[in-house]
C-alpha cells in the first residue's frame, strides 16, 4: 500500500448496493433537483448581488455570474459523470479516493468541512439577522446582544456601544435543521421541497414586478469605467465580482453527497446537480438584471446591512411623483422578501448540514475518522449521532464567530474541491476507460482543464487573507491525518512499517511545504495590509507550531524503518 492507493470501483459499488444495512434510498431526481436549487438561492442573491454590483461590476454584475456559472458547469459536469459511475455518498471525498488516492481524499474530504459546516454556520449567522429585521416589522425586536457573536459591536443612537453575547437565533436555526435530518432524508427531503418551491415563488415575483419599473439610465455604462485601482470596475472589477458572487452558487454539488440515498442514482445525480444549476443561473442573472435596473447600482453601496441591497430595488419600484421621488407601488413586498431569504438560508443551512454528516460518514467508514461518524440509526437510518455532533459544532461557530469571517473560505475551499474533481475526471479517464458510466463528461480533457483554470482564476482574485485561512485549516488537517488517518486506514490495515514511513514523510513534508506558502502569503499579506495584525500574529504562530509538529513526525517516519 502507498499513500495514494485507490479505493477499488467495486468496492465502492457494493458498499452502495447494501443499502438494507445502512442509508435508506429515498431520493428521486426532482427532489435532487429541489435540494441542489434549495442549497443555491439563499445568501448570494439577496444580499452579496447588491454589494458586488456597488463595489466590483456595476450592471455588469450579470456577466460575473456568467463567469461564475461556466467554471460551476465545467465542474458540475465532471461531478455528473463520477456521480453517475460512483453512486455512493461523500461526494468529492469518494470521487478523489477513487481516482486519486487516499492522500488527496483526505485533503477534499478536510477542505469540505469549508464548503458544509462552516458554510452553514455563516448562513446561519445572517439568518438571524434577517429574523430579527421580520419581528421588528412585526413591533418586535431581540436585544442586540443576542443576536451578535462576542466579537462583533453595535453602537446605538445615543453614541453607547454594545457588544455580542451570543447569536442565540443562529443556534436555533442549526439545531431546527439537525432535528430534521436526524428524522430522516426522506422527511427532510419533503419540507425542503416546499421551501423550494416558496422562495423561488418570490423570487418569481420580484423578477416580474420589477421588469416593468427598469429604467435603461441606471444600466449605462453596462460596464462602468474601472477606477484605476485593480478589481474596482472594468474587467478586472467583472471577474473580482465573479469570484465574490461565486458564493451564491455553492451548494449545487451538494447533491451528489447524497447518492447514496437516491434510487436509481446514475439517472437522477446528473438530473439533479445540472438541472439545479442551470435553473438557479437563470435566476440569477434576471434577478441581478432587474436589481439593477430599476435602481442604480451606486445605491447599493451605502447598504448597513444585508438585506438592504434588495430592499433599495424595491423602493425603487414604482412611479415618478411630480416631485421628482420615487414613491414605491409595492411596499408591501419588503416583508414577503425577508420571509423568502428567511425560508432560503434555512434550505441552505438543511443541505449543508445534510452533506457534511455524509461525507464524514463516508470518512469515518473507511477508517480515516472515528466510527461515530458512521454509526447509523437503527431506526431513522441516519447518520444521527454524527448530525448531533456536527449540530454543536455547527452552533457553538454560529453562535461566537462574525460570519464575515469565513464566508470567503466557504468560496475558496469548494473552489479547490471543483479543481480536483475535475482533474479527477481525467485521471479516471487514463486509469479506467472501460468503467460504465451512465453519463460521460463530453470533451475530455478539454472540459475538466476548462474547469481547472476558471476555478483557480476565481481563487487568485479572492483576498489574501482568505489564503492565510485556507492553507491553515489544510494545515490542521494534515495534523489529524498525521495523528489519526494513517494508523486507522482501513485500506492500510495490512501496511508494513515500510509504508508507514512513506506516508509519514510523504505528509510530514507536504506540511512542511505549507508552513513555507503559509509564510510567504503571510509576508505579501503583511506588506499590502500590515493593519491586519491579528491574522499575522495567528499565522506566525501556526508557522512556527507546525514546523516544529512537521519535524517531529518526519523524526518519527525515519524511527520507524528499524521497525
Amino acid at each position: 500500500m502507498s499513500l495514494f492507493i485507490r479505493k477499488p470501483l467495486q468496492q465502492l459499488l457494493s458498499e452502495s448496493s447494501e443499502s438494507e444495512h445502512g442509508l435508506k434510498k429515498t431520493l428521486s431526481a426532482g427532489a435532487l433537483v429541489a435540494l441542489g436549487i434549495g442549497a443555491v438561492i439563499g445568501a448570494g442573491l439577496f444580499s452579496i448581488t447588491g454589494i458586488t454590483a456597488a463595489h466590483h461590476a456595476g450592471p455588469a454584475i450579470t456577466i460575473s455570474f456568467v463567469i461564475a456559472a461556466i467554471g460551476c458547469a465545467f465542474a458540475g459536469l465532471c461531478y455528473a459523470e463520477f456521480s453517475s459511475m460512483i453512486p455512493v455518498a461523500g461526494s468529492a471525498y469518494t470521487y478523489s479516493y477513487a481516482t486519486m488516492g487516499e492522500f488527496i481524499a483526505w485533503i477534499i474530504g478536510w477542505d469540505l468541512v469549508l464548503e458544509y459546516a462552516v458554510g452553514a454556520a455563516t448562513v446561519a449567522s445572517s439568518w438571524s439577522g434577517y429574523l430579527n429585521k421580520l419581528l421588528e416589522s412585526l413591533g418586535y425586536a431581540l436585544p442586540p446582544q443576542l443576536i451578535m457573536s462576542p466579537f462583533e459591536s453595535l453602537t446605538l443612537a445615543d453614541g453607547s456601544l454594545i457588544t455580542g453575547v451570543i447569536n442565540l437565533p443562529a443556534v436555533f436555526i442549526v439545531v431546527l435543521m439537525s432535528l430534521v435530518l436526524i428524522r430522516g432524508t426522506q422527511e427532510s427531503a419533503w419540507v425542503n421541497s416546499i421551501i423550494v418551491i416558496l422562495k423561488v415563488s418570490i423570487v418569481i415575483i420580484f423578477i416580474i414586478v420589477g421588469f416593468r419599473y427598469i429604467r435603461p439610465a441606471n444600466l449605462t455604462p453596462y460596464i462602468p469605467p474601472n477606477t484605476g485601482k485593480f478589481g474596482e470596475f472594468g474587467w478586472s472589477g467583472i471577474i473580482r465580482a465573479a469570484a465574490i458572487v461565486f458564493f451564491a452558487y455553492i451548494g449545487f454539488d451538494a447533491v451528489s453527497t447524497a447518492a447514496q440515498e437516491t434510487r436509481n442514482p446514475k439517472k437522477a445525480m446528473p438530473i439533479g446537480i445540472l438541472g439545479s444549476l442551470l435553473i438557479c443561473t437563470l435566476l440569477y442573472m434576471l434577478f441581478a438584471y432587474v436589481m439593477t435596473g430599476v435602481a442604480n447600482y451606486t445605491s447599493f453601496g451605502s447598504a448597513t446591512d444585508h438585506l438592504a441591497p434588495v430592499a433599495t430595488a424595491i423602493d425603487h419600484m414604482g412611479p415618478v411623483g411630480a416631485d421628482g421621488i420615487i414613491h414605491p407601488a409595492y411596499p408591501w413586498l419588503n416583508r414577503f422578501i425577508i420571509v423568502a431569504i428567511l425560508l432560503g438560508y434555512s434550505s441552505v443551512i438543511l443541505v449543508m448540514l445534510l452533506g457534511q454528516s455524509r461525507v464524514f460518514y463516508s470518512m469515518s467508514h473507511d477508517g480515516l475518522l472515528p466510527r461515530i461518524f458512521s454509526s447509523v440509526h437503527p431506526k431513522f437510518r441516519t447518520p444521527a449521532k454524527s448530525n448531533l455532533l456536527f449540530m454543536i459544532f455547527v452552533s457553538l461557530f454560529a453562535a461566537f464567530v462574525p460570519g464575515s469571517v469565513v464566508g470567503e473560505m466557504t468560496s475558496i475551499g469548494t473552489l479547490f474541491a471543483f479543481i480536483l474533481v475535475s482533474a479527477g475526471v481525467i485521471v479516471l479517464r487514463r486509469s479506467m476507460p472501460e468503467a460504465p458510466r451512465a453519463f460521460r463528461t463530453p470533451l475530455v480533457p478539454l472540459v475538466p482543464i476548462l474547469g481547472i483554470l476558471v476555478c483557480f482564476l476565481m481563487m487568485a482574485f479572492l483576498p489574501l487573507d482568505t489564503w492565510i485561512r485556507l492553507i491553515a485549516w489544510m494545515m490542521i488537517g494534515f495534523d489529524v491525518y498525521l495523528s489519526f488517518g494513517i494508523r486507522k486506514s482501513h485500506l492500510g490495515a495490512t501496511d508494513t512499517t515500510a509504508d508507514h514511513r512513506k506516508s509519514y514523510r510523504v505528509t510530514s513534508v507536504c506540511g512542511l511545504l505549507l508552513c513555507v506558502l503559509l509564510g510567504a502569503v503571510t509576508w505579501l499579506h503583511h506588506s499590502m495590509s500590515p493593519e491586519d495584525s491579528a491574522l499575522i500574529i495567528f499565522s506566525i504562530l501556526m508557522f512556527i507550531f507546525h514546523i516544529f509538529y512537521y519535524a517531529y513526525y518526519r523524526i518519527k517516519g525515519n524511527k520507524l524503518k528499524a521497525g
